[in-house]
This record gives C-alpha cells, sequence and structure tokens, in this order.
C-alpha cells in the first residue's frame, strides 16, 4: 500500500513544503508571492481530507497510509509556521509553541503505541478543532493582505493563530492527562 492514490496525494503535502517555502524566494512582487503561497497551501491542505475519503472509498487503507498521514499534516503546518514567524506573521512564541505541541504529542503516541496503550491517546475533538483552526490561520496568514476588499486576513489570521496556540496547549494537557493512568500502571 506504499504507491495507493491516498499515499501518493499523502505524499504530495511533503513535497509540498519546498514549494511554498521557494514561493517566497521567486522573483514576484509581494502580493503574487502572498497569493501563490495562500493557494499552494490550500490545495495541498485539502489533500488532507481528500486522502481520507478516497483510502475508505476505494478501501486503500493502510498502516503505512495511516502512520504518514499525521507527519505530513505536522510537516506542512510546521514548515508553513516557520516560514510565517520568519516573515513576522506569526509570533515566535506561538509557533514554538505549536511546533513543540506536535513533537511532544508525536512522541507520547509513539511511547503510547510501544505499552500498548495507543487507544488512550487517539485523536480527540479538541485536536480536530485545533488542527481546523490551524489550517485556517496559516493561509489568511499566508496571504496577508484584503481579502474581497473587507476582510484583513492579517489581522484576522493573528487572531486565529493565537486561539490555535491555546488550542495546542488545551489540547496537550488534554492528552496528557489521558495518558497519565497509562503510564503511571507502567512504570510501577
Amino acid at each position: 500500500m506504499f504507491f495507493t492514490i491516498p499515499t501518493i496525494m499523502t505524499w504530495t503535502r511533503i513535497v509540498a513544503i519546498p514549494l511554498i517555502v521557494g514561493v517566497f524566494y521567486a522573483p514576484l512582487d509581494p502580493a503574487t508571492r502572498n497569493l501563490v503561497a495562500t493557494v499552494l497551501f490550500i490545495v495541498f491542505a485539502a489533500t488532507d481530507w481528500l486522502d481520507g475519503f478516497l483510502a475508505r472509498r476505494l478501501n486503500q487503507t493502510s498502516a503505512f497510509g495511516a502512520f504518514l498521514d499525521p507527519v505530513a499534516d505536522k510537516f506542512l503546518v510546521c514548515a508553513s509556521l516557520l516560514v510565517l514567524v520568519y516573515l513576522r506573521r506569526a509570533d515566535v512564541f506561538v509557533g514554538l509553541t505549536i511546533i513543540g505541541r506536535e513533537i511532544a504529542i508525536s512522541a507520547l503516541r509513539a511511547w503510547m503505541a510501544q505499552i500498548g496503550a495507543s487507544r488512550s491517546v487517539a485523536v480527540h475533538m479538541i485536536g480536530k478543532l485545533k488542527t481546523t483552526v490551524q489550517m485556517v490561520a496559516i493561509p489568511f496568514l499566508l496571504y496577508d493582505g484584503r481579502l474581497f476588499g473587507l476582510i484583513d486576513t492579517g489581522v484576522w489570521g493573528t487572531w486565529l493563530i493565537w486561539a490555535a496556540a491555546v488550542l495546542t496547549v488545551w489540547s496537550m494537557v488534554y492528552y496528557l492527562r489521558r495518558a497519565l493512568p497509562e503510564i503511571r500502571a507502567k512504570v510501577r
């Protein structure tokens, strides 16, 4: 199941990273760079939903796909956050909080799987909400202009990325509290 349609779509999120970063080094005017990076992020982020849908629809689910999907999401989000911090469109504290949480929870999930307690840290609605807010905030901050002449995406993106940081901490606390009884039971 290494080269199914859903898995290839997941790989495209990883391939998208140098494209999104490279846009900001291209000899384009700033507004065009912002628009191209935003469109690329939205298109590749949409593959997250589409690859899962197709995997179920085409009966092409696999352990490898289940592993690669969240890794690709984290790479795309973390790389985009680093670009936004570099461009001074996102606060470094927000970037560190979100990226640090992703590393910590990934390590926690790996450890919980190793001790046979992965169900205790299964994806929860708070994690999904955090991801949704991030996935709206990031293209707003990449665009960094007025949308339809009305919406200041820089302002909205800033509010949303801070909300994502709060949800990030909240979800991390939730997962840690869920894992703590299992950890205590294995340590004894």
